[in-house]
């Protein structure tokens, strides 16, 4: 069975006094979830007290009898541990996926592929009423910036040390993400990490999401034309995507913890900026 709203949690906070719209902002759930918990409740005449010594599980039952049934031949993962990890910086679902395959491995267990699992996420995500971490169509946008951390390059001669930075990309609908060391940041080392991600994808994709940097937007106003570096827009045009920068104080429109790695995430790091790696 598939996990559910938590409907008890819902009616015991009613109980306590709170209305549907302080449950759903409490809770992070949606107001449609609240609301068919509330009146599936009202209509059953179930209040807390009759529900207070049951499961979970019991009290979905009582207020939605056989809704949601799905038996499937696949492992499940704990669903809510993994949206708890997506809210981690960095973890991807393709990351949270190979930590499952492993585990299915290990106990000889049939595992769901990589589509399913995306889509089993999005269908626990609508169910639950939790806030989705995933909002993005598949294929559509690729986000791309430097990232804020920085690496170490030790000359093993002199033992002088030099900055690396990390070009970072991520396809956000599956937080996919792509990491190419740089010793600059300069305009030809920002096209050729995009030329890089371009290949590690193996395609391209309608819109290229930077930051404000100037290697790639020359002028961003609150009203009129974004102007962008001409060697940046003539790659995108080579590659038939459109560069649209994120509204400036508008952080919905680039999510930081989207493109930064993680820890768990292993960066190779070459004596060159043309050691990269997808993630």
């Amino acid at each position: 069975m598939v996990r559910k709203i938590r409907a008890k949690l819902v009616l015991q906070l009613r109980a306590e006094g709170l209305s549907g719209r302080a449950i759903a902002a409490s809770q992070g759930m949606s107001r449609k979830s609240i609301t068919a918990v509330l009146e599936a409740a009202d209509a059953a005449g179930v209040v807390w007290d009759d529900i207070a010594d049951s499961s979970d599980r019991e009290v979905y039952v009582r207020l939605f009898p056989g809704r949601g049934e799905h038996q499937s031949v696949f492992a499940q993962p704990d669903w809510d541990q993994v949206h708890r990890e997506m809210a981690r910086v960095g973890v991807t679902l393709k990351l949270l996926h190979g930590e499952y395959a492993d585990s299915c491995a290990a106990a000889g267990e049939p595992m769901m592929g990589y589509d399913r699992f995306c889509r089993t996420y999005q269908r626990h995500v609508l169910v639950t009423g939790a806030a989705s971490r995933v909002g993005h169509k598949a294929g559509q946008t690729v986000e791309v910036d430097w990232s804020g951390p920085t690496m170490q390059l030790a000359d093993p001669i002199t033992g002088k040390a030099r900055t690396v930075y990390l070009f970072v990309a991520c396809l956000p609908f599956s937080r996919y993400a792509f990491v190419e060391p740089a010793l600059d940041m300069k305009q030809d080392t920002w096209l050729r990490a995009h030329v890089a991600m371009f290949e590690a994808f193996t395609g391209s994709v309608p819109r290229i999401v930077p930051d404000n940097l100037k290697t790639g937007v020359i002028k961003h106003p609150r009203e009129g034309e974004v102007v962008l570096n001409d060697a940046y827009r003539e790659m995108a045009a080579h590659y038939s995507a459109a560069v649209l920068p994120g509204r400036i104080r508008a952080p919905k429109d680039y999510p930081e913890d989207s493109v930064i790695p993680s820890s768990r995430r292993v960066v190779p790091v070459g004596a060159a900026s043309g050691c990269h790696s997808s993630g």
